[in-house]
């Protein structure tokens, strides 16, 4: 699939997930295993609250409903797969994999992604709070219509990542390398820290008037009508 630009600014846009599933079977179970193998699987409104399914994979697979708090996914492997309407606070999917998933509607607080990788992911509507994304790998991800409190970006590396019709309020980008980022969908852009790594992202001019006192005082510049 051939890229584009966004705006004729030359940013390269994100390649969306194309996720097709097939006729899904019922999961009957109860909780998950650590090292699970999950294919073709429907979660429906299942509560894995304080779940163990660390290493675990899950191919086409969708959630929907489902209650994630404290459900452990460390280092697990979600492909191909749909979750919508996820609730749960601190979620624990650090140093897991995402491909090629959508995210839709979520309620989520603390949600542990650091050391990720998420290549090809849609996460759009609803509101996450507290996500940590540090040290994670982001390349093809588009966040749309979305609330995002605190999310915690230091040290990622984010390649041709989105943010359109969203909200971000005090994003940390320290120490963050970024390629290709959209940042003119977000209203209201607020960033705490870490405005000295934005290199490589796209702003429009209202967003740039607004992180102007930041600027300013990071450069050490001092203005005074």
């Amino acid at each position: 699939m051939a890229r584009g630009t966004r705006g004729g600014t030359g940013v390269k846009a994100a390649r969306r997930p194309e996720v097709r599933l097939p006729q899904l079977e019922r999961y009957d179970k109860e909780g998950l295993e650590p090292d699970g193998d999950y294919d073709g699987l429907e979660f429906a409104a299942v509560d894995l609250t304080g779940e163990d399914g660390a290493g675990a994979r899950f191919m086409d697979c969708a959630l929907r409903g489902c209650a994630l708090d404290g459900t452990r996914l460390h280092h697990a492997r979600v492909l191909d797969s749909v979750l919508s309407d996820v609730r749960g606070v601190g979620t624990d999917l650090a140093e897991s994999t995402l491909r090629d998933v959508e995210l839709t509607d979520p309620r989520l607080g603390g949600v542990q992604l650091h050391g990720a990788v998420l290549e090809r992911v849609l996460i759009r509507g609803g509101k996450i709070d507290y996500l940590n994304l540090r040290g994670a790998r982001l390349r093809d991800v588009v966040f749309t219509g979305c609330v995002l409190v605190e999310p915690d970006f230091a040290r990622a590396r984010l390649e041709r990542v989105e943010f359109t019709d969203c909200a971000i309020r005090g994003a940390d980008f320290t120490g963050a390398t970024l390629t290709d980022v959209d940042l003119r969908g977000a209203s209201p852009l607020d960033i705490s820290h870490g405005l000295e790594t934005m290199a490589g992202a796209v702003v429009n001019t209202p967003q740039l008037l607004d992180l102007a006192p930041q600027l300013a005082a990071g450069l050490g510049l001092r203005v005074q009508d």
